[in-house]
């Protein structure tokens, strides 16, 4: 008989005896379930997103055409859009702990999203920047709490299934990653790009019906508030909140009163923003004096995964933007006669994480049963060596390809290979190590702090991209590639004293 996704542990009445999934508690199910759908709206919508900025006029084998900006541009969107989702990872961690609880935060986030796509799903610029902030916002506010939720099913960072409990988790991720590509991203392409926004609102819409319907096999802890916030504190942060806002407010309309308004005015300071606000939540958690000695260690040595990871998503997060432009203009997309759309390029990625995740995490098992896994920041170095090579690879289509011939699909496929394998060395880990190192203060809150080493790698390339730089520059490319490396390199050598500052945790 066929294994079923969930199963008895063990025969009723005996301790433990309860319906798992895959071997781990039933709860999984619902967030991965929940995750595959908000992903496959976020994907779907990530994959048109750089390609209808730069659509001008009605493009070929679609209804209408997109919004005619440069490369550069749309780069830096698409940059920015990415950091600001992660960015505001960090302040749904805060609400998750102060105000709302993960569960309650999850479910308002959603809905979020789905207003956002629908908004995308209106012609015109304003809709466009608008659904844009939406969907931005709304993710934000759900990816931590979703992962955090997930750290509740298990019996405190020791337990043996987390690990392979986050990779089970990533997969999830990466089935709506897979799917949403081809199917948003035809629609996008080929019909409308707004009926292509429309489908990412309803897949977004499956997965919080799901959610809800799934909510009794979640941990009690998720429903719970950690740290309150008291009735002094919520004043003073809906006080701050307002002035911020409306400072913001007054700022922008003397800009635009003035007429000296122009997209730079908004894309330059989120960016720089995105550069800044990572190191000041490091620092502030640092300087929390309530963190005890061991904490405050861990801290030191989380440092180093935070840089690395900043460093690895600067190169990774560029295969939806500049490799995805590089597709479009200059890679060849007609294989036995069908001409694909370039957006199934970002397709490729999730289907090897969902081909290799298995092998890896059996991997890790194996290597830990014989006392030979690597270490965790062993991972992380193995993760950003890839990245760079991935980008050395790069610099043999970006050579070969003229205005007069272009390249064969399957270099993006080798790069995107690559860069694979180096995700599963750091991604999932990263997830992992997040909730094993934070301190008890910080629960919900830390892993948007992980979230956070997306942000300033993201704002690096969108920083990049306004600019000037042509990311798409054999030059630039090999900078980059040589970066990573190094870095790679760096946490190698030192590995011994990060592993000094991580305690029981490796």
């Amino acid at each position: 008989m066929a294994p079923s996704l969930t199963k008895d542990s063990s025969r009723a009445g005996t301790p433990g005896s309860e319906k798992t999934f895959f071997g781990h508690p039933r709860g999984l199910a619902t967030l991965f379930m929940t995750e595959m759908w908000e992903r496959f709206s976020f994907y779907g919508m990530k994959a048109l997103l750089p390609l209808y900025l730069i659509a001008g006029g009605p493009a070929e084998g679609a209804a209408e055409g997109g919004l005619a900006m440069t490369a550069a541009t749309a780069t830096a969107i698409y940059s920015i859009y990415l950091a600001m989702v992660y960015l505001l990872a960090m302040p749904g961690g805060w609400f998750g702990d102060r105000v709302w609880g993960p569960r309650k935060t999850v479910t308002i986030s959603a809905s979020i999203v789905v207003l956002g796509h629908l908004t995308l799903a209106i012609p015109g610029q304003g809709a466009f920047f608008a659904g844009l902030a939406l969907v931005a916002i709304g993710s934000g506010l759900l990816k931590a709490n979703v992962s955090t939720m997930v750290g509740h099913l298990y019996d405190g960072p020791e337990d043996p299934r987390r690990d392979g409990g986050f990779t089970v988790f990533y997969i999830g991720i990466n089935i709506g990653a897979f799917g949403a590509p081809l199917i948003i991203g035809t629609v996008g392409e080929k019909v409308n790009w707004h009926f292509g926004f429309a489908l990412a609102a309803l897949g977004m819409a499956l997965g919080l019906a799901q959610f809800l319907l799934g909510t009794r096999h979640l941990n009690p802890r998720s429903s719970e508030v950690p740290k309150p916030l008291s009735p002094e504190e919520r004043s003073s942060v809906l006080r701050k909140t307002l002035a911020i806002t409306g400072l913001v407010a007054v700022f922008y309309a003397v800009v635009v009163f003035t007429g000296v308004y122009t997209l730079n005015w908004a894309l330059i300071p989120i960016t720089i923003a995105g550069l800044i606000i990572p190191i000041g939540v490091l620092a502030r958690i640092k300087r929390d004096k309530d963190l005890s000695r061991d904490e405050q260690s861990k801290m030191n040595g989380y440092i180093w995964f935070f840089v690395a990871a900043a460093v690895f998503w600067m190169i990774y997060d560029q295969g939806g933007s500049t490799l995805s432009i590089f597709a479009e203009s200059k890679t060849n997309t007609v294989i036995f006669g069908f001409d694909f759309p370039v957006s199934w390029f970002q397709s490729v990625n999730p289907v090897m994480i969902m081909a290799l995740a298995p092998v890896i995490a059996w991997m890790w098992l194996y290597l830990a049963k014989k006392a030979k896994e690597p270490s965790t920041v062993v991972k992380f170095s193995a993760g950003l060596g890839l990245v760079g090579l991935s980008f050395v690879l790069f610099l043999l289509p970006l050579a070969a390809a003229s205005p007069d011939s272009k390249v064969s699909p399957m270099w993006l496929v080798g790069i995107y290979l690559i860069q694979t394998v180096g995700e599963l060395c750091i991604s999932p880990v990263g997830l992992s190590v997040t909730t094993k190192m934070a301190p008890e203060k910080y629960a919900s809150q830390m892993m948007g702090v992980w979230f956070l080493a997306v942000t300033a790698g993201d704002c690096t390339t969108g920083l990049l991209s306004i600019a000037g730089v042509d990311l798409n520059k054999s030059s630039v490319v090999a900078t980059e590639a040589i970066l990573a490396l190094i870095a790679a390199f760096a946490v190698y050598m030192y590995r011994k004293t990060v592993r000094s500052h991580m305690g029981e945790v490796h």
